[in-house]
């Protein structure tokens, strides 16, 4: 073997191998930049402003209540609905962008910023602030880890049944 072949194959070896991030959490860690202007623009919103973004709400406790079911009640029910899903991205997201962190701690952190939004309301004249809403909020972190971890195992059965090449 020559001088020059050893040393090409000694530079080779001393260089680092570059170090590829999976791109999983990275599009997740970029989703949920949107995904909080979006919750910061419901929430934060003086009522009659958010109520554009989020009168789907009203709009179907209406459709309801032209079937007979109760106007006011009916509200309710989908505003909860609506709140468990408002952080279903955040869980899901969240445990995409980071994957070492315990779930529990992902639930934790959708519940306190829930609290934390709910406090800020309080001092926005025309929003409401409920435990009701937390505790929605907090289902709804619960059920983006829980649809983090079936996506994750069925990724994870798809890849286990490739046939090697």
């Amino acid at each position: 073997m020559d001088e020059n072949a050893t040393s090409t194959t000694d530079a080779a070896a001393s260089v680092a191998p570059s170090v590829r991030r999976p791109l999983m959490p990275t599009a997740a860690r970029i989703a949920f930049v949107p995904y909080l202007v979006f919750v910061a623009l419901v929430v934060f919103l003086p009522a009659d402003d958010a109520a554009r973004v989020t009168g789907i709400v009203q709009w179907a406790a209406h459709v309801f209540a032209g079937w007979g079911l109760p106007l006011h009640e009916t509200a309710v029910v989908l505003e909860f609905v609506a709140n468990i899903a408002l952080f279903v991205p955040f869980g899901l997201l969240a445990r995409f962008a980071m994957p070492r962190i315990p779930a529990w701690t992902v639930v934790v952190a959708g519940c306190l910023t829930s609290t934390a939004i709910e406090l800020v309301q309080l001092a926005i004249p025309s929003r409401v602030a409920t435990v009701a809403d937390v505790i929605a909020n907090t289902l709804g972190a619960v059920l983006g880890v829980v649809l983090a971890a079936a996506v994750r195992s069925a990724a994870g059965r798809r890849v286990g049944r490739r046939d090697p090449a």
